[in-house]
């Protein structure tokens, strides 16, 4: 498989950061003629993120894997997730940086699972998004382990879509001010989403020709008020309807009750806690 350039050069990044000029450790104790055969091991349960990441790390110290579970599967403790064969120089120089794109993606990927279970079994419809709020220069692996969970990532940049956030509206006057120019601008290839803080201006925003209209931090029966109101200006069925802000596993099924078509949520990127895993050599032999 053909990865994107992006992959190779993060875990290049994660590898410099952790070795700098070299383990030292390891060129002190271990010889340097020694192999290993090492065991990578979940220590909970969860879905599985950044396999691929984690190979990679292994591979580009000169390691050899010898067997790996597929991103997106289900683990429970002591699964092997990976095994892997080198130097063990280069084993140990490549753990910890394995560890932790494993540890955090697969954590993103466990929320993301668990929030999507939540609102589907209300909702079966409804999708759950992720937001912008990722950790720098990682977006893109924070957005995979989304995909991985079952989430749909959103928009990953601000070149992605048109999204009209409070800020906007706050410089140019109105929400449907907003949509309006959004529009005559836009692309017809490209839709438009607007923010909104009341029920009322869900309602602007659909009359301008918004075709998503986001419910930001708004109450289970705020929700409800503008699905209403949307519904006796017969606009329902003309948009999306997204809910964010304060999304957690607790509320996130009262959300999906109220019949929307999307929940974003920034607590599956900057609130997931990160799944627990370990490197342990099985064998070691020096290499004749």
């Amino acid at each position: 498989m053909v990865l994107p350039p992006y992959v190779e050069q993060k875990v290049r990044e994660a590898l410099s950061e952790d070795i700098g000029m070299g383990d030292l450790t390891s060129e002190l104790v271990v010889p340097e003629g020694a192999w290993a055969e090492a065991e990578v091991i979940a220590k909970e349960e969860g879905i599985l993120a950044g396999v691929r990441e984690a190979k990679l790390a292994f591979v580009i110290l000169g390691a050899r894997i010898l067997e790996a579970m597929e991103d997106g599967s289900s683990v429970r403790p002591g699964d092997v997730v990976i095994r892997v064969e080198g130097p063990a120089r280069a084993l140990l120089a490549a753990e910890r940086t394995a560890l932790n794109f494993l540890m955090r993606m697969s954590g993103i990927a466990t929320a993301t699972a668990e929030l999507v279970r939540r609102a589907r079994a209300v909702n079966p419809a409804v999708r759950v998004a992720a937001t912008r709020k990722t950790a720098p220069c990682l977006r893109e692996l924070d957005k995979r382990a989304v995909a991985l969970g079952g989430g749909d990532t959103h928009r990953l940049r601000l070149d992605d879509c048109i999204l009209i956030k409070d800020n906007h509206i706050a410089i140019v006057g109105s929400v449907g001010e907003a949509v309006r120019k959004a529009k005559m601008a836009a692309s017809f290839t490209r839709k438009v989403e607007v923010e909104v803080s009341r029920p009322e201006e869900a309602v602007e925003a659909a009359r301008a020709g918004a075709d998503i209209v986001m419910l930001d931090n708004f109450t289970v029966e705020d929700v409800k008020k503008a699905l209403e109101l949307l519904r006796q200006e017969g606009l329902r069925d003309k948009v999306l309807v997204e809910v964010s802000g304060r999304i957690t596993p607790d509320n996130v099924a009262d959300y999906a009750r109220m019949g929307v078509d999307i929940i974003s949520s920034g607590y599956i990127t900057h609130s997931a806690r990160a799944l627990d895993f370990s490197m342990e050599i099985v064998r070691s032999w020096i290499q004749g």
